[in-house]
């Protein structure tokens, strides 16, 4: 039977540590850390993200600002708003919730976040830093899924890991955390890759993260795998209160008697990108009191 990669009991370990620090930080007579979220418009997922991340602020004793403006926003506007965080004092570290509006650029969104106070880990140059090992801010989810394997002691150095889908937000990312920090030899397929499953089942560690329920199947993994499902998508559910459920990029149920580790959906990675959130906005406080 494999071992459950638990990233709520994880991701709760780490709000302790947080909270331990924010208290303390407290009872020196200082200021707890104070993180900004920016949504545009009414999406309930997104929403749903920005929640979490609000109660995680609460749990650990952060500060918190939340920006609602509307889908119709100017690029200019929105800009605006972003170069007010920046200057602003009080503020640690600010995250923009994507998706944005179509008329919107991300790229050049993202951009305009002060490096230093991207605890997204979104910016050219905390994604750059990952490469010449001087990080500022990690990416979150790459981050998170990287403590993940820290904390179950998951050997990583001299595997091979495979990473399905190269995003700048997840894939792309954590390949390159793999190779440098966990010392992994990495291939990265994506869209354009022939014969999928000709990678995924040579991999000791296999990493997927692409937005396609269900698209990794048994014969696709090697006995003993570790496999991290990084995908999140709804799926109509009338069974459920909601009205759906989560599926993840792993057909879990036939996948996980093969393998040694695998992350659920939901459960695994989503709690631990909330809970590299705050370690990177806990880090943005100490590098501007510092």
């Amino acid at each position: 039977m494999p071992t459950i990669l638990d990233g709520r009991k994880i991701a709760n370990d780490i709000k302790k540590e947080v909270a331990f620090k924010v208290t303390s930080l407290k009872d020196a007579g200082k200021r707890a850390p104070h993180l900004a979220i920016i949504i545009c418009g009414d999406d309930s997922a997104s929403h749903t993200y920005v929640g979490g991340k609000i109660n995680a602020c609460k749990t650990v004793g952060f500060d918190y600002t939340l920006m609602q403006v509307a889908t119709t926003i100017s690029e200019e506007k929105l800009i605006q708003h972003i170069d007010n965080l920046n200057q602003d004092p009080d503020i640690d570290g600010f995250i923009v919730q994507l998706p944005l509006p179509d008329h919107i650029s991300v790229e050049k969104i993202t951009g305009r976040i002060l490096p230093e106070k991207d605890v997204d880990g979104f910016t050219n140059q905390n994604f750059g830093s990952i490469v010449t090992q001087n990080p500022l801010l990690l990416p979150a989810t790459p981050f998170g899924i990287m403590e993940l394997l820290k904390r179950y002691e998951i050997e990583t150095k001299g595997k091979h890991c495979v990473v399905v889908g190269a995003s700048r937000i997840a894939g792309a990312p954590l390949s390159l955390m793999m190779m440098q920090q966990g010392l992994a030899t990495v291939t990265v397929c994506h869209k354009y890759t022939e014969n999928l499953e000709a990678h995924t089942v040579s991999a000791d560690i296999l990493i997927v993260a692409v937005g396609k329920p269900g698209l990794i199947t048994a014969d696709m993994v090697k006995e003993g795998a570790v496999v991290i499902d990084v995908g999140t998508t709804r799926v109509d559910d009338a069974s459920a209160k909601s009205g759906f459920r989560l599926k993840g990029d792993v057909d879990y149920d036939k996948v996980a008697p093969k393998t040694s580790f695998i992350t659920p959906v939901p459960g695994g990675v989503g709690p631990m990108t909330i809970a590299s959130l705050l370690m990177n906005t806990l880090r943005a406080y100490e590098m501007r009191i510092s």
